[in-house]
C-alpha cells in the first residue's frame, strides 16, 4: 500500500489537530514510523500540553500576542515545546514569575518544568515572600525583575484591590445568590469567566470570593477559551407541548 503525505495534509486541515493513533487511522498503517516519515515531510507542530501527543499542520495555529494557540483544550506555542515556552515567558516577564502564576496562563503544569530550567540554568530563582519565583538568568535583566517584584505587594493592594473591595454588598449578595442557582459545570464555567475578565491573578481571586479551589477556576477558564464547552439539553428529549398537527385545507 502506497502512503501518501498529502492525505496526512488534508486530514490535518479538516481536524486542524490529531494524536498519533489518529493519524495512523487517517493513513491506514499501524506502523508508527510510517507516520513520523510522512510527518517530516510536512511543516507540523506538537502541542506543548497533553505531553506534545497532538499534533498539527504549522500553518493552522493561529497564535495570540503571547504565541499561543489552543484547540479543543490543546495548547500549542510558537516556541514549540513546554520548556522552551516557559523560558521565554519567564525572560520577558517585567517581574518573573511564581509556578502558579505560569500555570495560569499556560494552562499547564509547570513545576517541573521551571525545576528542569532551573537546574540547566536557563532561569534564576529566589525566594520573595516565601515563595519561589523565577527570573532571567542574565544578571541585569534579573535585577530589574526583582526590583519589580518586591515593590509589587504594595503596588498591589493600592491598583488591585481583592475581588470583594470592589463590589457594594449588594451587588455581591446577588452575585452569590446568581451563582447558588447554577449547576457545577456552570458554576466552574462561570467562575472561568470572571477570572479572564479580572486577568492577572484573577484565578486566584475569583476562587477566594467564591470558595472554590482555584484549580477548579482554572479548569473552566481554560474550557471556554479552548472552546470545549458542549450544548446540553435544558428539556428531556420529547418533553414541552406537543407540536400542533397541520390541518389540510378543507
Amino acid at each position: 500500500m502506497v502512503f501518501t503525505s498529502e492525505s496526512l495534509r488534508s486530514f490535518l486541515r479538516r481536524k486542524q489537530i490529531a494524536t498519533l493513533e489518529e493519524l495512523k487511522q487517517a493513513l491506514g498503517t499501524t506502523s508508527t514510523m510510517t507516520v513520523f516519515r510522512k510527518l517530516k515531510t510536512l511543516n507540523y507542530r506538537t502541542s506543548y500540553s497533553h505531553r506534545g501527543k497532538y499534533y498539527t499542520l504549522a500553518e493552522i495555529p493561529q497564535f495570540d500576542e503571547q504565541g499561543l494557540w489552543s484547540s479543543r483544550g490543546v495548547w500549542f506555542s510558537r516556541d514549540g515545546t513546554l520548556l522552551a515556552t516557559a523560558q521565554r515567558f519567564v525572560q520577558q516577564s517585567p517581574a518573573g514569575f511564581t509556578a502558579s502564576e505560569l500555570q495560569a496562563l499556560l494552562s499547564v503544569e509547570v513545576k517541573q518544568t521551571l525545576l528542569q530550567l532551573y537546574q540547566h540554568h536557563r532561569v534564576d530563582r529566589r525566594v520573595v515572600a516565601d515563595v519561589y519565583v523565577y527570573f532571567s538568568p542574565e544578571a541585569e535583566r534579573k535585577r530589574e525583575q526583582r526590583l519589580r517584584r518586591e515593590a509589587r505587594p504594595a503596588a498591589q493592594e493600592i491598583e488591585e484591590p481583592a475581588v470583594e473591595a470592589k463590589l457594594s454588598p449588594e451587588l455581591k449578595a446577588a452575585i452569590i445568590l446568581f451563582y447558588s442557582l447554577l449547576d457545577e459545570r456552570q458554576r466552574r464555567l462561570y467562575a472561568g469567566l470572571e477570572a479572564h475578565k479580572v486577568g492577572y491573578g484573577g484565578d486566584r481571586k475569583i476562587a477566594e470570593f467564591l470558595g472554590l479551589d482555584v484549580h477548579t477556576v482554572a479548569r473552566g477558564r481554560r474550557e471556554l477559551l479552548g472552546g470545549e464547552v458542549q450544548r446540553q439539553r435544558v428539556r428531556q428529549a420529547g418533553g414541552g407541548r406537543k407540536a400542533v398537527e397541520k390541518k389540510s385545507p378543507q
